[in-house]
């Protein structure tokens, strides 16, 4: 179920300034024309009815996803596959650029049809760059008027710039369909860029515990965030998680006790660690708020999994969705 790994040490990298999202994509732009232009052309239309039995449920899912990640981010690259929809957006400021969260999609929960050709049948995928918040925006249709939504088209076109188009077939009181259509800009990326958006291997964590219902997380969170900007998570083996946070005024701490655990097959000495010893890390409170907002997705299970002093690895599970975010630690905890 969960693949394993090596933490690549990028990930614990300083965040950097970000740049204007307008300039920076006409920057990257330039740098793709540029690009060898005798590689096939990546072609892609997706289809599905977004009135089936589960079409408009996971239509109005996807936009939850994507709306969770225009909170985090301004920029967004979309790696498609076949089968897969994968959501990446990169630490700022780490070495390689390695990805700081990682949200994978199965497309057959929300399509029916899926049309792709990659640039060449070896390397048949596409990635593209995007402003999260400007396909929220387009997708918030779905989760204000759901059942007037008769079908959804999604395509990769090339008009004045590349974009993504949407079509969305609406009721109509005469017996023409009507159709209305948004476009997303997008920046198709080279090959030579592919490598920094691969999918993270699991850090060697310290503890790992399931998290009690998010809801009741962010509440905490919430109140803990008005006396600082940042906030130890610490876990033991034993099931007892420690939220802290640390100011002039006060030190407040609250405790999650008897949660489960999920069962790794650890190897080395990590199964001979004190079960009672608490492993913490200290993250920035608004990063961790950001994540918490996932509650709306309706997971299944969240793991969180600390790294001692060097990050928190949060796993969310949901039949449909796998998302990993990765909170580098701010300081020594």
């Amino acid at each position: 179920m969960v693949r394993r790994g090596v933490l690549p040490a990028s990930l614990c990298g300083c965040c950097r300034e970000t740049r204007d999202a307008s300039h920076y994509f006409s920057e990257r732009m330039e740098e793709s024309r540029r690009e060898d232009l005798s590689r096939r052309s990546p072609a892609l239309c997706w289809g599905g009815e977004a009135c089936a039995t589960r079409g408009g449920e996971g239509t109005g899912l996807k936009q939850i996803v994507i709306g969770s990640l225009a909170r985090l981010a301004k920029l967004c690259v979309l790696r498609i596959t076949r089968t897969h929809l994968y959501f990446i957006i990169n630490e700022p400021g780490t070495v390689h650029r390695a990805p700081g969260l990682w949200a994978e999609l199965d497309q057959g929960h929300y399509f029916s049809t899926v049309t792709m050709s990659g640039v060449s049948e070896e390397h048949n995928e596409i990635f593209l760059e995007f402003e999260p918040d400007k396909l929220s925006g387009t997708l918030s249709v779905f989760k204000s008027n759901n059942a007037a939504v008769r079908n959804l088209k999604i395509k990769l076109a090339k008009k004045l710039s590349p974009c993504l188009t949407l079509e969305m077939q609406m009721p109509s009181f005469s017996e023409h369909a009507r159709t209305v259509v948004h476009d997303v800009p997008v920046l198709p990326l080279p090959r030579r860029q592919w490598h920094l958006y691969q999918e993270p291997e699991m850090p060697h964590f310290t503890a790992s515990i399931y998290l009690p219902p998010l809801k009741k997380l962010r509440h905490v969170v919430e109140r803990m965030k008005n006396l600082s900007s940042s906030l130890t998570l610490a876990a033991n083996r034993k099931g007892t998680l420690v939220l802290s946070v640390t100011s002039d005024a006060a030190n407040v701490s609250t405790y999650f006790r008897n949660l489960t655990m999920p069962t790794w097959d650890l190897e080395g000495a990590a199964s001979q660690m004190d079960e009672e010893q608490l492993h913490s890390a200290t993250v920035e409170i608004k990063k961790l708020i950001s994540f918490l907002a996932g509650e709306q997705i309706g997971p299944c299970k969240v793991i969180c999994n600390i790294v001692d002093d060097r990050m928190v690895h949060l796993f969310l599970l949901h039949d449909d969705v796998i998302l990993q975010y990765f909170l580098p630690a701010t300081r020594s905890s």
